[in-house]
């Protein structure tokens, strides 16, 4: 049974944080400092497909588990006592690759946090527009995620500036260890909730999980 909020402080390493505080799942996920995460992904189990995200020092930050064979793509973001934070879920018959992001369990749309789609239909490198809910037009993106998945190499940005606020990556900035396939990793840079950009990383590697044999 879920306990009560558990949230462990990433390792510490160096860089200066935004001057505004970038937060969308919540103030909680906010570091001071740049938080390195390792992203393991589709952990097979019991009917459930899941990632485990862990720092630096290997403590567990979130997991993220699905239920397979399931009607809908949807997805949980939990902490480490099993609380969902947030819920994933793809709009069906839609030809960007529509995700929706929502508050706790919910899928109401009082609850909506964000969306993520492509850029464009046709894409020979990855390109996401990611919009909050207040953004309803839908115009210009509040974030913008580019690069190639299958380099393991992307960049989130604010907005559609050249700030940037996370990167994905194959090879850890601090270690030389290398990640093998099914391992990525990722630095989200300070006053940056870390909490969403994983659900954004999680996202990305669903969109670009080529499931119906089609990009």
């Amino acid at each position: 049974m879920a306990g009560q909020p558990s949230y462990p402080v990433p390792a510490m390493t160096t860089y200066l944080p935004l001057e505004r505080p970038v937060v969308v799942i919540g103030p909680q996920f906010l570091a001071q400092y740049p938080v390195d995460l390792k992203i393991a992904t589709k952990l097979f189990s019991l009917g459930e497909t899941s990632f485990g995200v862990t720092d630096v020092n290997g403590a567990v930050i979130f997991r993220v588990k699905s239920k397979m064979l399931s009607i809908r793509d949807r997805r949980h973001l939990l902490d480490t006592a099993g609380n969902k934070i947030a819920t994933f879920q793809q709009k069906i018959m839609t030809a960007h690759r529509r995700w929706k992001v929502f508050r706790g369990e919910s899928t109401n749309d009082q609850d909506l946090l964000f969306t993520v789609k492509k850029s464009s239909m046709l894409q020979f490198k990855t390109e996401l527009d990611v919009c909050l809910a207040s953004n309803t037009s839908e115009n210009v993106p509040d974030f913008k995620i580019k690069g190639s998945w299958f380099e393991r190499s992307c960049t989130i940005y604010l907005g559609q500036s050249n700030t940037i606020i996370a990167q994905m990556h194959r090879k850890h900035n601090i270690s030389t260890i290398m990640f093998d396939a099914d391992n990525f990793g990722v630095t989200v840079y300070p006053n940056v909730d870390y909490a969403f950009v994983v659900a954004l990383v999680v996202i990305l590697d669903e969109i670009n999980a080529d499931r119906s044999g089609q990009d």
